[in-house]
């Protein structure tokens, strides 16, 4: 059984993009069309068609622990997008936050025989630094430049042509532990649609909720989903680190349910409702009722958004004593300036932007993904920062910027091992 692919509906547009971010507690599609430039008031020229949204079932911490389940939760929010869109899809951007994904600085250095730089040389250059991140098992996400240089000196993006002797790249490379990036893309795979390109789903959301200016003067992101947490920094409008960890808010609700011994959907209510990390003086005495597991129906418990706030800020300081360490270590915070913006489901959580700022001693703001045409207020909300900046990734404008490696099919090379993971999982 086979998908027809790219087939078009009638009145279906000339040229569409479609995006999935499959997260721990939601997977989510998005097909627009995406046109070169900008509109007149200055934001991308894209468009919302379709969108699909599904609980996400057999996926934990971002790694796909059932592939039916997670399976099956894809193809309904892909469907779902493509009925609203009228449009069938054949090829898909996929965002990446599983495989405990890490960043790679370094620099590929060639000598240039015929003295004119050529394809070939670009290529080498690539080519080296693909082989180099790609060991012990890691697989390669996304590589970007982040400077060149000719002969010693600053040079242009494209060097090609130019007389050079010798040429430098200074790259920047996202790679993530093979299997669970492997089993991902075979869910998309048993979906019947290709994988386009995959996206760091850090960046992706940093996109989303950064601004041009910030990313030249220097900016960080984290994004704190429900099962994991995204670190991305820019700086001169360059990618320069990522990374990502199994922590977030579906830890904060089992804290909860584990202390008021409720069931597992009325803790996610109540963290929703009434959970706080910095406390109001009104707080002690905001008395809020739930019910608890295996008591008779009707009785009911009392708590106060203090005393939940005393359950709930532990893990809260963990994730942030995380972020800390994530940015003590990475020797591109110092470029990256001390502005932090905050997104995914989580940041909603009352308090937690003054919370962090006390924290990590740096100014701290909470933003959702900017404003896309036909983008509903339900998916303007900082939960869907990633899949928004999935398509703002595949802009002419960003997608020009990552290096996307092909070689020849007899090489061995990754995106050979990709085909034949698909075809095995078959």
């Amino acid at each position: 059984m086979t998908r027809d692919k790219a087939k078009r509906r009638s009145g279906g547009p000339k040229r569409v993009t479609a995006v999935l971010d499959v997260g721990t507690s939601k997977i989510a599609c998005l097909i627009a069309s995406v046109e070169p430039g900008r509109r007149e008031d200055g934001s991308p020229d894209v468009r919302i068609l379709g969108i699909g949204h599904q609980r996400a079932e057999g996926v934990k911490g971002g790694v796909i622990i059932d592939l039916d389940r997670a399976e099956q939760a894809a193809r309904a929010a892909i469907a779902q997008a493509e009925r609203m869109a009228g449009f069938e899809l054949s090829e898909i951007h996929v965002a990446v936050s599983c495989g405990r994904l890490r960043s790679h600085n370094f620099s590929a250095k060639a000598d240039i025989a015929s003295g004119i730089v050529a394809n070939a040389d670009v290529d080498r250059l690539l080519t080296a630094g693909q082989a180099y991140v790609e060991r012990d098992g890691r697989a390669l996400v996304h590589m970007n430049e982040v400077a060149l240089r000719i002969d010693g000196a600053p040079g242009s993006r494209d060097p090609r042509g130019m007389a050079a002797r010798r040429l430098d790249l200074d790259l920047h490379a996202v790679t993530a532990d093979e299997a669970p990036l492997r089993n991902l893309l075979m869910v998309v795979g048993r979906c019947y649609l290709e994988v386009a390109s995959h996206v760091p789903a850090p960046f992706a959301s940093a996109l989303a909720v950064t601004s041009e200016d910030e990313r030249r003067l220097g900016v960080t992101a984290v994004d704190i989903g429900a099962g994991t947490t995204g670190i991305a920094m820019f700086a001169e409008d360059r990618f320069l680190y990522a990374c990502s960890a199994p922590l977030g808010g579906t830890q904060i609700t089992f804290d909860i349910a584990r202390a008021l011994h409720a069931p597992l959907a009325e803790a996610e209510r109540i963290k929703a409702l009434y959970g706080t990390v910095v406390c109001a003086p009104s707080d002690e005495h905001d008395v809020f009722t739930y019910p608890a597991s295996g008591d008779e129906e009707g009785v009911m418990h009392h708590m106060t958004k203090a005393e939940l706030a005393e359950v709930i800020r532990p893990r809260v300081k963990a994730i942030v004593d995380h972020i800390r360490q994530r940015l003590d270590a990475c020797e591109m915070t110092a470029y990256a300036g001390r502005c932090l913006v905050l997104t995914g489901g989580t940041s909603q959580l009352t308090g937690l932007a003054d919370f962090v700022a006390a924290e990590l001693g740096r100014p701290v703001r909470i933003a959702g993904p900017q404003a896309i045409s036909g983008l509903p207020p339900a998916l303007s909300s900082s939960a869907f920062s990633t899949v928004v900046g999935l398509l703002l990734a595949e802009t002419p404008e960003h997608a020009g910027r990552r290096i996307n490696r092909s070689r020849d099919a007899e090489s061995g090379s990754y995106l050979k091992r990709v085909g034949s993971w698909l075809r095995e999982g078959f």
